[in-house]
């Protein structure tokens, strides 16, 4: 049986081990005579579950105490909204919010937040065609934001931020991290505001993971919807209304299985050889284009083109005959993509290599 390796951008692969645990607890989880899908949020059991999964999650990001961490819902499209809704208030109704536009997510971002605030497009890549991060001496930071967003990994167009820039004093810096979250190592204390949609790195899609700074709760807009407003979440353990709780739960063993392995720092070398081997294979000859530039190419999701583009279906039926899936790219950029989550084995990029290899030479 041909082994199947699904490249897919989200919601992506899971690791094996985590599947098989949630399929045999799935009819009785730990004794209780329940699935975890049928549990009250409020029961013990669950409570357990939730808990454990904070725990470890604070463990492996080495989340300082002076941070909130919640479960919410929506993905991380919705957040996009609910973050200005919660943080402008802090500068009163003349805020305005900083944003650095690398790509299609951060340019959704730009989109929603304008509804809630003025928005300072400090630095675009446009000019670039989204395939670098524009020099730090060319941003045009505001000296009062409310925040700074960055998209430190644009999913879509495959550029990668690896580092937390310098800020005016008081400007927290809020990060969409949903593609490559738990995947290296990071300093939350330079952030004040950490999110991101489950459905890449660390669960099924249903649950967005926010990891906020304490002092940016209890500033939420009029408007924010009460369900939506940091302060209820974080004062009620993510559960002021019924939470995501089977996504909860299998996010919980996504950060069992990361301690298992190593957690983050072991992952982030995995990671790096991984695309490594993706990158060279791309590079080899000009049969296959990567457009992002060296220096900011993301580790998670690798889009790429053929030189001949008629050559696009014979690609696909090629890969998908050789169990690797969703290699198409995202329908607004077209090409090819390959996402290489945490739970994408290297085995899973040789694979892929071989057939890169092959289809060129062919």
């Amino acid at each position: 049986m041909t082994t199947i390796y699904n490249f897919s951008a989200g919601p992506a692969v899971l690791p094996k081990e985590v599947l098989q645990q949630a399929a045999a607890e799935m009819l009785d989880w730990q004794g209780s005579g329940m699935s975890v899908m049928e549990m009250s949020h409020r029961g013990p059991e669950f409570i357990s579950i939730y808990r454990a999964a904070e725990s470890d999650l604070r463990e492996l990001l080495a989340v300082p105490d002076n941070y909130r961490i919640l479960f919410m819902q929506g993905g991380g499209l919705s957040q996009n909204a609910v973050i200005p809704m919660n943080l402008v208030g802090r500068k009163g109704p003349d805020a305005t919010i900083d944003f650095v536009h690398t790509g299609s997510w951060s340019g959704k971002s730009i989109k929603e937040a304008a509804r809630y605030a003025k928005v300072n497009v400090a630095a675009s890549a446009e000019a670039s065609g989204y395939t670098a991060v524009p020099p730090q001496s060319e941003w045009r930071l505001s000296p009062d934001a409310a925040y700074l967003h960055l998209c430190t990994n644009e999913t879509i167009d495959g550029v990668e931020i690896d580092f937390a820039p310098d800020v005016p004093a008081g400007v927290p810096i809020v990060a969409d991290m949903s593609s490559h979250i738990l995947s290296r190592q990071v300093d939350v204390s330079r952030y004040g505001l950490i999110f991101g949609g489950a459905q890449k790195n660390i669960g099924p899609a249903g649950v967005t993971v926010v990891i906020v700074r304490d002092d940016l709760i209890g500033h939420a807009l009029p408007v924010c919807p009460s369900a939506f407003d940091f302060k209820n979440v974080a004062g009620n353990e993510s559960m002021y209304n019924t939470p995501p709780t089977y996504g909860i739960y299998i996010a919980g063993l996504v950060f069992q299985w990361l301690k298992k392995n190593g957690g983050v720092a072991a992952m982030e070398q995995r990671n790096i050889e991984k695309a490594r081997l993706l990158y060279a294979a791309l590079d080899a000859d000009d049969f296959y284009q990567n457009r992002v530039a060296p220096q900011y190419r993301s580790r998670m999701n690798v889009p790429f083109y053929l030189r001949d583009e008629s050559q696009y279906e014979a690609f696909l039926a090629g890969a998908k005959a050789r169990g690797l899936l969703q290699l198409k790219g995202h329908k607004s950029v077209g090409g090819l993509r390959a996402s290489i989550y945490n739970a994408m084995p290297i085995e899973g990029v040789q694979a892929l290599v071989d057939y890169l290899n092959e289809f060129a030479g062919r």
